[in-house]
Formats: C-alpha cells, structure tokens, sequence
C-alpha cells in the first residue's frame, strides 16, 4: 500500500484544505492519457474499487490498477523554483 511521507502529508492537508475545496476530498492518482505516465487530481472522494489513503487527513485515492503498479511505493513532496511537486519512490529490491 501506499505511504506518504510528512512532506507529501502536509501538502495533501494544504491543497485540499482550499475553500473551494469539499469536505473529505483528497488527491487522486491514475493512469494518464499518455501511457506509462501517472497524473495527479483533485477529487472529492474517491471512486469504486479506490485504494484509500488516508494519514493523518491527507487523503489520497489511488485508482486499482495503479494502486497494484506502486505496491509498496512511497509518496513524497518536494519543493522546487516552480513551485511543490510530488515524487513516487519504489521499495529497492534486496540485494
């Protein structure tokens, strides 16, 4: 399943904390147009068959297929000159 680190979690709460933003929404994660590629919403709640994260308020909805593509991958936020983004790291496999 999939965790978020401090960073990924205060910036989840940030966005979602919105005014225009509903109640229980969170971060949805899904196969992009493009293939091979992930791409990141807002969503007001999940949808069937989600994987449902949720850390202390962050909530992040992680669509089936991809929830089994990440595993056990971790999500983190960093900032940058354009502004915060997310990165997904993998487990390393053991040596």
């Amino acid at each position: 399943m999939l965790t978020l680190t401090e960073n990924a979690q205060t910036l989840v709460r940030d966005i979602t904390a919105q005014p225009e933003i509903p109640e229980g929404a969170g971060l949805r994660i899904a196969p992009a147009p493009s293939p091979g590629q992930l791409q990141v919403s807002i969503a007001a709640g999940p949808e069937p068959g989600d994987e449902i994260v949720d850390n202390e308020g962050a909530r992040v909805f992680v669509e089936p297929t991809t929830a089994e593509l990440l595993g056990d991958s971790t999500l983190d936020a960093q900032q940058s000159e354009e502004g915060p983004s997310f990165v997904l790291t993998q487990p390393q496999a053991p040596a």
